[in-house]
């Protein structure tokens, strides 16, 4: 029987001594050796592959003997600055922490002026500032995919200062909102995410008119179509960033997530919003942000599910007609402004340029430094451009 140590056969180079233990004629245990070769010269390095007895780790950041960095499956995401986080390979998983230590550290971040609302068979996570008495008025804020209403959380703080009450939920499926199966009480369609937020207002009592803020894709998109159906129930109404046009490009998020298997896939990466964000931004999110809206997807595979299942019940294209053959119209009377982050990779400054042209009467702002969220970019110029318009 060939001793076990030819399981994977050395190089005749090392010296057969250094595979024997003290005693003649014996064999020293040395279960799935294997002889890599250095770099830097001719002599061969043995490395056992037995898990319980190599150090947590071992080699993983760097070949210390010859610095050549060792191969990192989630290079993809330790080398961005802002995710770094997420998915780490430590030297000491057990002392420095792993997703549920994770979780642990950042489960109380990103509630900041908000509470759970039960309306029907769902639980809404929404924000609010100011009071129902506020003198100014009441706003409501809406995100787009894959985000959540953390991205208002500044510009609510400085407008309830200003005089407003504010509100912004989480979209259903989003951020700290239910995530229910589909097909168990809600199947993500446009209809059904119209229908749950007239609940919401109701529940929330707020009262007609007053003002709307629109923000990004998908859900986003789905703010403007039930503004469309619901012009009597807004008094001013202000467009952040979302799609407007028919020409308006889909991001090759949502595009991914409608490939079958692909899709499934896609979805549960834990840090899907906080790259979605980066990608359309001229920033890199600061760790503590991007904590938060990594949060949901680390916390249950819920969030990526429902995002799943909302970008393949929507109809992208069709979703863009609706809006912009619905303020083309003529059919809106009321003010609208378009405050556009000139920065924004998804949707470039010529969509806000052509819905001004079908739509004369549309005040535009344009915002400098900012991307696709102005209001996580740059939230005083955000700011700055409601207070003028409201």
């Amino acid at each position: 029987m060939a001793p076990a140590w030819t399981v994977l056969s050395p190089p005749p180079n090392p010296p057969l001594s250094s595979l024997f233990s003290g005693k003649p004629n014996t064999i020293k245990p040395k279960p799935f050796i294997y002889w890599r070769k250095r770099s830097d010269s001719s002599n061969y390095r043995r490395t056992t592959v037995l898990i319980t007895n190599a150090k947590a780790g071992q080699d993983q950041d760097k070949d210390k003997e010859s610095g050549t960095p060792a191969f990192n499956p989630f290079g993809f995401v330790t080398d961005n600055p802002s995710s770094r986080s997420a998915i780490q390979i430590e030297e000491s998983p057990a002392e420095s922490g792993n997703v549920g230590q994770m979780l642990y550290r950042i489960e109380d971040k990103g509630k900041e002026y908000g509470s759970y609302i039960k309306s029907g068979d769902l639980r809404w996570f929404v924000r609010e500032t100011g009071s129902a008495g506020s003198r100014r008025g009441t706003v409501v804020f809406l995100h787009g995919a894959p985000t959540q209403s953390y991205s208002y959380r500044v510009v609510m703080s400085e407008m309830s200062g200003l005089g407003f009450h504010c509100f912004a939920p989480d979209w259903i499926g989003f951020g700290f909102s239910d995530k229910p199966q589909p097909g168990y009480g809600f199947d993500y369609t446009e209809k059904e995410y119209h229908e749950a937020f007239d609940k919401l207002l109701d529940d929330l009592g707020i009262k007609s008119p007053f003002y709307l803020v629109v923000q990004g894709f998908l859900v986003g998109s789905y703010g403007l179509t039930w503004a469309l159906k619901n012009q009597s129930r807004i008094s001013k109404l202000a467009v952040l960033n979302t799609p407007l046009t028919v020409s308006s490009p889909v991001p090759g998020l949502f595009q991914k997530l409608r490939i079958p298997l692909y899709g499934e896939f896609t979805c549960q990466n834990a840090i899907t919003a906080e790259r979605f964000i980066e990608a359309g931004s001229p920033y890199v999110l600061k760790l503590e942000k991007a904590d938060v809206y990594r949060l949901p997807y680390l916390a249950s595979s819920g969030p990526g599910f429902a995002l799943l299942e909302a970008a393949r019940k929507a109809n992208f294209k069709d979703i863009s007609s609706q809006i912009a053959a619905g303020f083309a119209s003529g059919k809106w009377n009321g003010p609208i402004l378009v405050a556009w982050g000139i920065a924004d990779k998804y949707l470039p400054q010529s969509i806000a340029e052509e819905f001004l042209k079908e739509n004369p009467s549309v005040r535009l702002k344009l915002i400098e430094g900012a991307g696709h969220m102005p209001q996580e970019d740059w939230p005083e110029k955000v700011i700055e451009v409601l207070r003028a318009f409201f």
